[in-house]
């Protein structure tokens, strides 16, 4: 039975990702039905809204979905897509691997890293105000409910994939009550990994030093959400950028998997842009649906693909543009019929 994937393609750059991406995941011997629907700067005309209400239905509907990169605005205009669709659709946990790819050119080597970041509150929980007109405050909410919740997703993620140690991120030297919650409810989890998983914690500007320094130390990162989104970022710097970066967002009653870099609107439709970050989290997709053997495959290929250097974007130093590195990824699984062809399965 196929499996019916709600795919948001995005803004600016994103269309030209997304299709890349689905023709991929169409060659990976895994059957797919797409449902199309958009959201972005585009649907604020017609709808009122960059997120508009049938695009949530079709994720609830499906429990799946992929998305490109959609457009948000700093210091104005609508609130983030991205931290909508999170809140909306109770997807708690943020899952970002970073590993090092071959033929990609940075300053370490070696980098397997995973952070799972807290998705809904902290100051991401958008509670803030205007006092008086010179000042303005923004409310940071940590639960012990949805600490425990992401440290317990932390470590069975752990376990499940092979790692060997959790590290939980945090400010409570200074943040003690806020930040101390988090840390206790980590520790209160951890308790029932004691023998399987190892657990530390880290202050989050040490973290930062440290990875820069010696990420070879860790393994899995919990952190809440605001260091969650810097430190996740700081990893992609370490494997060659945001534009090979994957990253999921979890609930208990779907998924939305994405790559997490901008839109780039300037070069929207040149048939330029890099879809290593949305295939990966296409390949994260794959595991998350129960075909991780498909999913070693696509990701085996397209390291494959890096690795020669022949057929990759012009930010990775080759000649290739979007739509032909998504075919030479195909051939690497060995369908040349999937190559250059049209959307199929595709409905409004």
């Amino acid at each position: 039975m196929a499996h019916r994937v709600t795919l948001i393609p995005g803004d600016g750059i994103g269309p030209e990702l997304a299709e890349a991406t689905r023709r991929v995941m169409d060659a990976s011997g895994i059957e797919f039905e797409w449902e199309v629907v958009e959201a972005g700067e585009a649907c604020i005309a017609q709808y009122g809204t960059p997120l508009p209400e049938y695009v949530l239905e079709s994720i609830r509907r499906n429990g799946i979905a992929i998305k490109g990169p959609i457009t948000t605005p700093v210091g104005g205009g609508f609130r983030s897509v991205n931290v909508s669709l999170r809140q909306a659709l109770g997807l708690y946990a943020n899952l970002r691997p970073a590993r090092s790819m071959k033929g990609l050119d940075t300053r370490y080597q070696d980098v397997d890293l995973v952070i799972v970041r807290e998705n809904t509150e902290d100051l991401y929980a958008g509670i803030e105000h205007m006092v008086g007109k010179d000042a303005a405050e923004s409310i940071k909410i940590i639960t012990r409910y949805a600490s425990e919740r992401i440290a317990r997703f932390a470590f069975e993620y752990a376990v499940a994939n092979g790692r060997h140690k959790v590290t939980a991120v945090h400010k409570a030297n200074i943040m003690k009550l806020s930040d101390g919650l988090f840390l206790e409810s980590c520790r209160t989890v951890a308790a029932d990994y004691a023998g399987r998983i190892e657990f530390e914690d880290r202050i989050v500007d040490n973290m930062c030093m440290q990875l820069v320094q010696k990420p070879e130390l860790y393994d899995v990162m919990v952190l809440p959400n605001l260091y969650g989104d810097i430190v996740s970022d700081l990893c992609a710097g370490l494997v060659g950028g945001l534009g090979v970066a994957p990253g999921a967002n979890i609930g208990e009653h779907g998924a939305v998997f994405e790559a997490v870099h901008g839109s780039a609107p300037k070069y929207a439709g040149l048939n330029r842009a890099n879809p290593t970050a949305l295939i990966l989290s296409g390949v994260l997709m794959l595991r998350h649906l129960g075909h991780p053997e498909a999913a070693a495959r696509v990701e085996a290929a397209l390291r494959e693909v890096v690795a020669e250097g022949r057929a990759t974007t012009a930010d990775m130093g080759g000649p290739a543009g979007t739509s032909q590195f998504a075919d030479a990824i195909i051939e690497k699984l060995g369908s040349p019929a999937a190559v250059g062809t049209a959307p199929a399965g595709a409905t409004a």
